[in-house]
């Protein structure tokens, strides 16, 4: 029994005090500031979750630069408000909504299906759609939901855009695959056995491996991309602690707390979505230079990246999962 509790109640202390330390980095050292981005005139780029939060900056951003964008989204409404926002802001913005639910293998592939026969090229992806501290429960596949959404709802999209990715780009410029992850990953553990969280569940705990999950996949990707010579690179973005409706599972006190502090140490989605257009659209990252892990305007080391053999395992055994192989 004591065992169970400390095995339930260790994972929310480690976040939250990981979150503390979060917002103490974040108070002193600022937010990044994008710098003066390309024209994007021609480029196509999907975006997970971009009718609010992180991901609809990251659209307006792109929109607003000539580029071409298709928000993939679960909620239709707030992905077509989303759409006349930026096309009202912008008039001569190129902003698509195209229904795309992560808890669904079927929806993936629909919306992969309906994108391919367009016969459009893709230059850019963006892993951005993400759940956290939800309530047990499975996807309409029978996965945990942090991890089916956050990790294998975005693998599956990823792997079946790789070919359009990889013919999309050239030397000189490469497309990119960029996955939004969290600090959490370094609280996530890989259990092969157990991926579904099915032992002493904590949505704490799931939200953290899923993120770790994301990461892994994201560093492995780009090592077979390096090896198999594509003008594709991939790499993961934290965005640090940003105001967005991501919280709202949060217990209720400290949800409350959360919204009473938030203005303050909290960034803004458009400094949340800073780190992540400078991964997608920067020249500085061409090539090779495009892969890691990085968190506010920087590239970190993260010691998730240095263990290869649990990456294929985990690429492997997802492969297994989704009948890939």
């Amino acid at each position: 029994m004591l065992s169970a509790i400390r095995s339930y109640l260790l994972p929310i202390i480690r976040l939250y005090l990981l979150g503390l330390k979060v917002l103490l980095v974040q108070l002193f050292s600022g937010p990044f500031r994008l710098p003066v981005m390309p024209r994007q005139d021609g480029k196509v780029a999907i975006v997970t979750g971009g009718g609010r939060g992180i991901g609809y900056e990251v659209v307006r951003h792109m929109a607003r630069l000539g580029a071409h964008v298709i928000i993939g989204g679960k909620d239709e409404q707030e992905g077509l408000a989303a759409v006349r926002r930026i096309c009202e802001e912008y008039k001569e913005a190129k902003v698509e909504f195209t229904k795309l639910d992560l808890t669904s293998l079927q929806s993936v592939r629909q919306f992969v299906q309906s994108f391919k026969e367009r016969d459009l090229p893709l230059h850019v992806l963006v892993n951005n759609a993400g759940i956290m501290l939800v309530p047990e429960g499975r996807t309409e596949d029978g996965f945990e939901q942090h991890f089916g959404v956050n990790y294998l709802g975005h693998f599956l999209l990823t792997w079946l855009l790789l070919d359009t990715l990889k013919d999309s780009g050239k030397c000189g410029c490469f497309s990119r695959v960029v996955s939004v992850s969290s600090s959490a990953h370094r609280l996530g553990e890989i259990r092969l056995n157990d991926l579904n969280s099915c032992h002493c569940y904590s949505a704490h705990a799931a939200y953290c491996h899923s993120k770790l999950a994301q990461l892994l996949f994201s560093s492995h990707l780009h090592q077979e991309l390096q090896r198999g010579g594509y003008p594709l690179s991939s790499c993961a973005v934290d965005p640090g602690m940003v105001d967005t409706a991501l919280y709202c599972h949060l217990w209720t006190p400290l949800r409350l707390a959360q919204r009473a502090i938030a203005r303050l140490l909290f960034r803004t989605p458009a400094e949340g979505a800073a780190t992540v257009l400078y991964a997608a659209l920067s020249p500085a990252l061409e090539g090779e230079r495009g892969g890691g892990y990085w968190a506010n305007g920087r590239r970190e080391m993260t010691t998730a990246t240095f263990d290869p053999q649990l990456q294929r395992r985990l690429w492997e055994t997802s492969l297994r999962l989704l009948d890939l192989q």
